[in-house]
């Protein structure tokens, strides 16, 4: 069956940096655009980057642009978040998601399957 499964999360301090991971298995990965997701406390759910399925196309949310950068690696099934320069409004948790062919609602990305998710704190 389809798993994602992210690793990586934790507590840094403003400025800091952490790259998350997202192992996937039990489907085709190299076939899908893989997308993060994040939700903070008290807030919804916002895109935070994408990646095409050959990594050649990739995605990002105003807020993070030039601070993170997402990335794929096709032998070992896995996708990348890896975040630079954090900031406390980065503290939130952050998921990954199988996308789908379709409209965007509410700026999420149509997907069928997401991680558990792994959190992310920033604050010193």
């Amino acid at each position: 069956q389809v798993q994602l499964v992210e690793s990586g999360g934790g507590l840094v301090q403003p400025g800091g940096s952490l790259r998350l991971s997202c192992a996937a298995s039990g489907f085709t990965f190299s076939a899908y655009w893989m997308f993060w997701l994040r939700q903070a406390p008290g807030k919804g759910v916002e895109w935070v980057s994408g990646i095409s399925s050959d990594g050649g196309n990739t995605n990002y949310a105003a807020s993070v642009k030039g601070r993170f950068t997402i990335s794929r690696d096709s032998h070992k099934n896995t996708l990348y978040l890896q975040m630079n320069s954090l900031k406390p409004e980065d503290t939130a948790l952050y998921y990954c998601v199988r996308g789908l062919p379709g409209v965007w609602v509410g700026g999420i990305p149509p997907y069928d399957y997401r991680g558990q998710g792994t959190q992310v704190t920033v604050s010193s």
